[in-house]
This record gives structure tokens, sequence and C-alpha cells, in this order.
């Protein structure tokens, strides 16, 4: 038995959710999104929370309860207060800066990297060595800064490149004479 999948998502005040089918839309002050359960779910609305049940005891209806139970509570919390991850650059002649909605990145190529702003998406650029990626989406938020991490990751002998502010780099020594 699942124990998230068990618990009722409660839906938070300010935030208005339907449940059409296997269709969960919920709208906040921040906008609106929605999410589709699998077939072997079923989703209800009931005393102001969603519940999320399987509709069979097989392996692959218990693996989707607690996911599409959490998917459900991510949309809620998405809608009303929203998901932001920062990252941290670090190295010598490394900064971020802002062009418009783009982000353009000095990381020691011999170009900047000019990175297209998604819609739905706000980059902060707060001190040049921050990013702070934000949106309603927990998915597209974690997506669009796993993309700004890919252009320079962290390495491990100085600890240079662009890694998430909560990410701790394992060092590596040198080479010894």
């Amino acid at each position: 038995m699942s124990r998230i999948g068990k618990k009722p998502v409660p839906v938070p005040a300010g935030v208005t959710a339907t449940v059409d089918g296997q269709k969960v839309t919920a709208k906040g002050p921040k906008g609106e999104l929605f999410f589709v359960a699998n077939d072997e779910v079923s989703v209800k609305l009931e005393d102001n929370a969603v519940v999320v049940e399987p509709n069979s005891q097989s392996k692959d209806a218990r693996s989707k309860w607690g996911m599409s139970r959490t998917m459900v509570e991510n949309i809620f919390k998405g809608v009303k207060d929203g998901y932001e991850r920062k990252l941290e650059i670090n190295g010598v002649g490394y900064r971020a800066s802002l062009q418009g909605k783009n982000l353009q990145l000095a990381l020691g190529f011999s170009h900047d990297v000019v990175y297209q702003t998604p819609e739905g998406i706000t980059i902060a650029v707060p001190k040049p060595t921050e990013i702070i990626v934000s949106g309603i989406s927990k998915q597209q938020v974690g997506q669009v800064a796993a993309e700004i991490r890919e252009y320079r990751g962290p390495e491990p002998y100085k600890g240079k490149g662009v890694k998430y502010a909560e990410e701790r780099i394992v060092r590596k020594e040198g080479k010894k004479k």
C-alpha cells in the first residue's frame, strides 16, 4: 500500500480545483495548471480534497498511485506559491546577466552563451554569480535549471562551473609529484 497515495490532497485556500474524469485542473493566484492521471488510477474531489485511488491491486496501478497524488499536490503548490531554483556560478570571469528576457552567460568559452527563457519561466540575476529560476510548474523550473547547469557543470578539482545552490561538490585532490 502506498503511504503517500492514501492521504487525500487538500485544496489550499485561494485555489479552485476541478476534476473532470482523469484531468485535475487547478486555478490559483499564480496561474492555471492541469494534470492528466493515468487510467490505472481514479481521481475524485471529496470534501475540498482530491482523493487518488488505484483501480486494481496490480503492481503498475500501485506504482502510479503515489506518483499521481504527488503530481496533484505539486500543481496545487505551483499555482498557489510557485517554485524556484537557485544556481550559483563559481570561477574567475564566470558571470551571468540578463539581456531582455534572455540569459547571457560568460562561462570561459570563446563566446558568451545566450539562453532563451521559455514561456512561463522567470529568470532573475540578483548578483552576477547567482541565477534564480522561478515559475509555476515544478517540472519546467527543474528542466530550465538543469539546462543552464549543463552548459558548464561543476568540476571536482577547483569547483568551477554552474551548480545548484544546495548542491555540495565532492572535491578531488590534484596530481602529486
